[in-house]
């Protein structure tokens, strides 16, 4: 036990205790597979990390917000140290564990109640000690009352605060909320008000090993995500804030997205299932592709799962460092980015660009990008300037006909039932003669028509067609034999008409007395 001590002595720093008055953190540590994350996503309140069997699946800090006390407090999970569950990784967690540690206020140091104290545990917690920051002993997997006498067993650690939990079954949450809260400072309610604008959130997808993670890092100027040649090193998905002048974001980092019969565990169909959960709650989707190897099968499916989403999306080629050149001058650059456009033809809409993590080069123009789809989102095409827009685009190049009948578009409009969304996707109602008499080829030159108007770069344009509803002849006259008035044979009823006369029927003054 000692030499394990010496082993793991380098690992947590000595800090001295300063209350942060900007964010409460809560740092969430302990040994693998006691149940951290799944204690995270309780605190949480929504499923974030991924909980499983398998030790060391957690690899990355992750942050989120906890609202079930009377102040809302920052916790971060952490993957689990002191043991060599997966080598490649160990010292690359080491790090991530410390620079939670460093950053949060208060330490919750997860034990397990059904493995009972471990020498483990025990290094842990004189290793944790040093810190001299505030510490609370969460014992989990105590599932129900009688499983409470395992718990005295963890007093052999010395720590003055402790309390029996169950994450999975929701035993003993709120207690332990109330005891966070009293160790962690009290909030500074002098800080600055935060921005009132919702941040823009935006997926990093692609296949494994594209450089998704050191493209954020890049953009972070951070190691704040696992970057290593392995394929699958990032598990889950990562939420990240990010501001970038004066501009609030969130950059979800995603688990490399293989094809469905090369998975390989559990472990990896989860974090391919938060990877497409992420694609649908992001409002852009950064597609990032190696440009080394080029567009494959597999990229082409996720930027089918982006279309099939409706998601704005922007394409960032990776590693233009590595075939810098066969991009020398702006032919050859052309001619690159044409070729691989050609082979993500389904998903025009997305512009494209080569860019480098390693070096950071053109990152600047990705988030100028981006501002552009912003603002040609919250671009709106009038009903007249629509409507003239469709009669010339008809005009020039009339739909084909198809069972022996032609495409009519009568009407068309952009409906404002997207306002008050922060990206909003432009959405047209065409009325039509028959919505089937429109055919793929027509509906893309409509799109193509709309787009020399308003480039809308990055959006996905939907157009929703609505048929002409046949006229209800129930209540229709015309043809009838005896027109407006049946009941008396076509002609008015007789009998002198009944005039009203308002002045007459006003009562008259009266004059004088």
């Amino acid at each position: 036990m000692r030499r394990a001590h010496r082993e793991n002595a380098h690992l947590l720093p000595t800090i001295d205790h300063q209350p942060s008055t900007r964010a409460r953190r809560v740092a969430i540590v302990g040994r693998p597979n006691v149940g951290k994350s799944a204690l995270f996503n309780r605190l949480a309140g929504r499923k974030i990390s991924i909980v499983h069997d398998m030790p060391g699946v957690t690899r990355d800090r992750i942050s989120a917000l906890c609202k079930l006390g009377n102040d809302p407090f920052e916790i971060i999970d952490t993957g689990g140290i002191g043991a060599n569950v997966d080598a490649s990784f160990t010292e690359q967690v080491r790090a991530e564990v410390e620079i939670a540690l460093a950053a949060a206020d208060v330490l919750l140091f997860v034990v397990d109640g059904q493995e009972g104290l471990t020498p483990l545990d025990e290094d842990l917690a004189r290793l944790m000690r040093r810190t001299a920051k505030p510490l609370l002993l969460a014992i989990n997997k105590i599932d129900v009352d009688q499983h409470a006498v395992r718990a005295a067993e963890f007093s052999r650690l010395g720590f003055a605060d402790s309390l029996a939990v169950s994450a999975e079954h929701n035993r003993g949450i709120l207690p332990l909320v109330a005891w966070l809260e009293r160790l962690l400072p009290a909030p500074d309610l002098r800080s600055p008000i935060s921005d009132p604008r919702s941040p823009v959130s935006i997926a990093i997808v692609g296949r494994p090993n594209v450089g998704k993670s050191s493209l954020t890092n890049a953009i972070l100027n951070d190691d704040r995500t696992l970057v290593s040649p392995i394929s699958g090193t990032t598990r889950d998905a990562v939420d990240i804030p990010y501001e970038r002048h004066g501009q609030h974001y969130v950059l979800i980092d995603t688990a490399g997205i293989r094809p469905r019969g090369k998975r390989d565990n559990s472990v990896e169909i989860f974090s391919v299932m938060r990877s497409e959960s992420s694609i649908r709650r992001a409002h852009i989707c950064c597609l990032v592709i190696d440009a080394v190897q080029g567009v494959t099968a597999q990229d082409k499916k996720i930027a089918g799962l982006i279309q099939d989403a409706q998601k704005p999306c922007v394409i960032a080629f990776n590693k233009w460092d590595l075939i810098k050149e066969r991009t020398e001058g702006k032919e050859a650059l052309k001619e690159v980015l044409e070729g691989m456009r050609e082979e993500l033809f389904f998903i025009r809409y997305a512009p494209s660009m080569l860019v480098s993590a390693k070096t950071g080069a053109e990152l600047t123009r990705l988030f100028k990008t981006i501002e552009r789809i912003q603002i040609e989102a919250q671009q709106r095409i009038g009903t007249g300037v629509l409507n003239r827009l469709l009669g010339e685009a008809v005009a020039g190049h009339p739909p084909s006909i198809r069972s022996g009948k032609r495409l009519k578009i009568l009407f068309g409009t952009q409906p404002d039932r997207n306002s008050g969304k922060l990206i909003p996707i432009p959405e047209f109602v065409l009325f039509v003669n028959d919505y089937k008499l429109l055919d793929q080829s027509y509906h893309r030159y409509l799109e193509t028509q709309i787009r020399e108007k308003v480039p809308y770069t990055g959006l996905p344009i939907l157009l929703h067609l609505r048929a002409r509803t046949p006229r209800d002849k129930s209540n229709d006259t015309r043809g009838q034999k005896f027109g407006r008035y049946p009941e008396s044979g076509g002609r008015p009823p007789s009998g002198p008409r009944k005039h009203s006369n308002r002045q007459a029927d006003k009562p008259k003054r009266r004059l004088g007395g």
